[in-house]
């Protein structure tokens, strides 16, 4: 277990720094700072949070996603007369996630537009 959570950790820290919006927020912050000291350090974590919120609504996304897919693959598999009860509430639950996600997007533009 501790092994898991090691790699996932690392692999999240991996993922950050080879992120290529990390490097937009450095410029922005860049651009900021010569308006005055504390602006730039606003800036820069404004663009961080932004950042890290898209991060973490996708990764969120994908596992509710990947977990009801599953879900509705193992009950369909286990009752195939049920498929039709089953696809309609999946895709109406894949939908409200995704619209999360966006919201996020929606939410990490606004901090964007802040800097």
């Amino acid at each position: 277990m501790g092994r898991r959570i090691g790699s996932v950790v690392t692999m999240v820290g991996i993922a950050i720094l080879a992120s290529p919006i990390m490097a937009m927020a450095q410029q922005g912050a860049v651009a900021a700072a010569s308006a005055g000291s504390g602006a730039g350090l606003r800036a820069g974590l404004i663009a961080l949070a932004a950042n890290i919120g898209i991060g973490i609504a996708a990764a969120g996304s994908a596992l509710g996603q990947g977990r009801m897919a599953a879900s509705a693959m193992e009950s369909i598999g286990r009752n195939p007369n049920s498929a039709g009860q089953i696809f309609v509430p999946m895709l109406i639950g894949l939908a409200f996630i995704e619209a999360l996600t966006l919201y996020a997007l929606v939410i990490a533009f606004f901090l964007q537009a802040k800097i």
